[in-house]
């Protein structure tokens, strides 16, 4: 697992949890009980926009991440160019 799929899952958690608190919420006729989910409702925004700056972060600048696809996108291309060989190869029999 790395670090931008777990950054993934806990926006997805963080969005969901957002959600319920959300509509709790709206559901309560309790004035403490709404201002509560409301209040928690915003800290899960704060944590979903710290998540995805930090996926921004490491999705655009991350040197490690731009040389793990790079080395990725050359191993397919390789892979790519094995594949035609082969067939060629296989033609020619």
């Amino acid at each position: 697992m790395t670090v931008k799929s777990d950054i993934k899952k806990a926006i997805a958690s963080a969005e969901s949890a957002k959600g319920t608190y959300a509509m709790f919420a709206e559901s309560t006729d309790d004035t403490t009980a709404k201002q509560m989910f409301q209040q928690m409702e915003q800290d899960m925004q704060r944590h979903v926009d710290m998540l995805n700056n930090r996926l921004n972060y490491i999705t655009e600048n991350n040197t490690l991440y731009q040389q793990q696809q790079m080395l990725q996108n050359n191993q397919n291309a390789g892979s790519d160019t094995k594949i035609i060989q082969t067939n060629r190869n296989n033609r020619n029999k």
